[in-house]
């Protein structure tokens, strides 16, 4: 079943600083991600794969093209959506985990991942105890569990952000580098974690810079290719 399709997608940026130089990434893309699948984002760097990323979760908004995401059993074009939809889609289907935690003052850990499930319903107390599961499957001991992670290592906060992206449950899930500041023994945690996923059904579109994680998760690669000329 296919889960999210890229058509014909462009964005680029308008430089107004530098008198309105128009720099394209993407142009003309073609993308389809069926469940079950993880396909790897490939392509030298400044070749745009983050832009791609974050168009495909709507963060930016595509210069032209659609992204169709299955959507309470409907495709919905998030290129053209308005913002509750969007939010309703990153609720409930379009799962996002970025490089970096963005981190809220004084929220202890648990609670910054167990928010979702608490937004969705569900009892606090066990919303909190799937929290703490993951993050100690995550490594994250429970002294820290209760702190505001401001104060933990790279590799934590990473960690922190992988257990928040994988709690939902969202049937589509992109990685922007999921073990870029992980050890070899977390690095494995997550790509069980991924696998696992994929088994379930999760359509997973990636950026894996690590070639080991990226041949032990990915079904295939998707060529992103720099655009040579600036308009």
């Amino acid at each position: 079943m296919i889960m999210l399709r890229a058509e014909q997608l462009s964005k680029g940026f308008t430089l107004h600083l530098q008198g309105g130089v128009h720099i394209p990434v993407l142009a003309g893309l073609d993308l389809e991600l069926r469940a079950g699948e993880c396909v790897a984002l490939s392509g030298p760097s400044g070749a745009g794969k983050s832009t791609l990323m974050r168009s495909l979760y709507g963060n930016y908004r595509a210069g032209a093209g659609r992204i169709l995401v299955r959507h309470r059993g409907a495709m919905v074009d998030l290129a053209a959506a308005d913002p509750r939809t969007i939010l309703a889609v990153r609720e409930e289907t379009l799962g996002y985990v970025s490089q970096f935690l963005r981190v809220m003052p004084r929220v202890p850990a648990v609670d910054l991942v167990a928010d979702i499930l608490i937004g969705r319903g569900i009892e606090a107390d066990e919303a909190r105890r799937v929290a703490a599961g993951l993050l100690l499957r995550l490594n994250i001991p429970p002294r820290l569990h209760g702190l505001p992670p401001a104060t933990f290592s790279g590799g934590e906060q990473q960690r922190v952000n992988l257990a928040r992206g994988f709690i939902g449950g969202h049937p589509i899930l992109l990685l922007d580098e999921p073990t870029a500041s992980l050890d070899a023994g977390n690095r494995a945690v997550v790509i069980e974690m991924i696998r696992e996923a994929k088994a379930r059904g999760t359509a997973i579109i990636g950026i894996f810079h690590d070639a080991e994680v990226r041949d032990r998760v990915a079904d295939r690669l998707f060529e992103v290719t720099p655009l040579q000329e600036a308009a």
